[in-house]
């Protein structure tokens, strides 16, 4: 393979380099620009009844959106930086400058390599954009969509150490498991008129039915008037009024958290004896998903350069949605056999990424 490879030595951030960068980064900021307001015009069409149906103010669908937009930006990087990739070079395929610059002795290789370097730095950016703005940015669009659209009252974090006030108790629940309703490890503080404790009761589990919440065995602690406490087996009734989906509206959604805070909780969770495979998959596919810039340009130069004579920006767009949409579709495939726990968690987040790459690899070295 090193003999297809090679590139003419040329001094990086030459002439050249500099005038393939700019014109690159000059549709790809245009481009970001363009596919982030469809996805917010998509998004927002989806939506905009249920919100309507809540009698939500205007201004609060509004800061939704707007707190909304670096998480779909995130989302679309990949498309933005695949289409402007194609539509760079080949618009200088068909203006014949790709040919005049190959007939000097500059591989395609090389005329692309700054494409390759800046598809890396979009994608440390795009980590560090995941780590900082999308967290805070998603997590206070999810409070204004809780509280000021739905009226719900934030009583918890999210679906670790829930708290939520009872009748005459105070009920901690350590993980809510969103995907099959159910409670783990729940503790309900009984108290007296004047909220001394007065005992409490320990519930492994609880699984939401059509009747309720039903519960396993559970264990009550008496709290007696000399200081002691007694333990009993019973099977209580849990007492909370909340369905799952009124506490779905009070978990923390995965893009709320930093990698390094994903990792935390399922540390905290694996101490708890909670399983954590579903959310080692989405602590994977955090650093996974970045890698999407530099694949997308892999893939792209092949392509931009074998259809360089016809089809124009409507062709170079099809291109791009077909090879996103493919990257998309593998993707959701291999994340929903990890949260099954059908593949390894670093398996299931890696696999897209491994597979593009050796196409866009092979594609990439191949073209003379």
């Amino acid at each position: 393979m090193t003999n297809r490879i090679s590139f003419k030595f040329l001094p990086i951030a030459g002439i050249l380099d500099r005038y393939v960068a700019a014109g690159f980064l000059r549709i790809f900021f245009t481009s970001l620009m363009v596919v982030t307001l469809l996805y917010v015009t998509v998004d927002f069409f989806e939506r905009i009844g249920t919100l309507l149906d809540t009698g939500a103010a205007l201004s609060s669908i509004a800061r939704y959106f707007f707190y909304k937009a670096p998480l779909l930006i995130s989302r679309v990087v990949g498309f933005a930086t695949l289409f402007s990739t194609l539509f760079c070079l080949g618009t200088l395929a068909r203006s014949r400058e790709l040919t005049a610059i190959r007939a000097s002795g500059i591989t395609v290789q090389r005329i692309a390599l700054p494409l390759l370097i800046l598809s890396l730095f979009i994608c440390g950016c795009t980590f560090i954009w995941n780590e900082t703005l999308v967290p805070a940015f998603t997590h206070r669009a999810q409070d204004i969509y809780k509280t000021e659209i739905k009226n719900k009252q934030q009583q918890s974090l999210g679906t670790h150490d829930i708290w939520i006030r009872g009748e005459g108790s105070f009920i901690n629940v350590d993980f809510f498991d969103t995907r099959s309703a159910t409670l783990e490890h729940i503790t309900v503080f009984l108290l007296n008129r004047d909220f001394s404790l007065r005992g409490l009761v320990e519930i492994p589990r609880a699984q939401w039915t059509k009747d309720g919440w039903k519960t396993a065995a559970a264990t009550e602690w008496s709290l007696l008037a000399d200081g002691t406490m007694t333990q009993r087996e019973t099977k209580a009734a849990l007492p909370i009024s909340e369905t799952p989906e009124d506490l779905k509206l009070l978990a923390r959604d995965v893009e709320e958290f930093t990698f390094f805070d994903l990792q935390k909780q399922i540390a905290d969770m694996k101490s708890k004896g909670i399983d954590t495979t579903y959310f080692e998959v989405d602590l994977q596919t955090k650093l996974a998903l970045p890698f999407i810039s530099p694949l997308m340009v892999l893939l792209a130069i092949p392509f931009a350069l074998k259809r360089q004579l016809s089809g124009g920006l409507s062709l170079s767009f099809g291109i791009a949605m077909i090879i996103g949409f493919g990257y998309w579709v593998l993707a959701a495939f291999c994340v929903s056999l990890g949260h099954s726990g059908a593949m390894p968690s670093w398996l299931s987040a890696w696999t897209p990424n491994a597979i593009f790459a050796l196409i866009g690899l092979f594609s990439f070295t191949a073209e003379e």
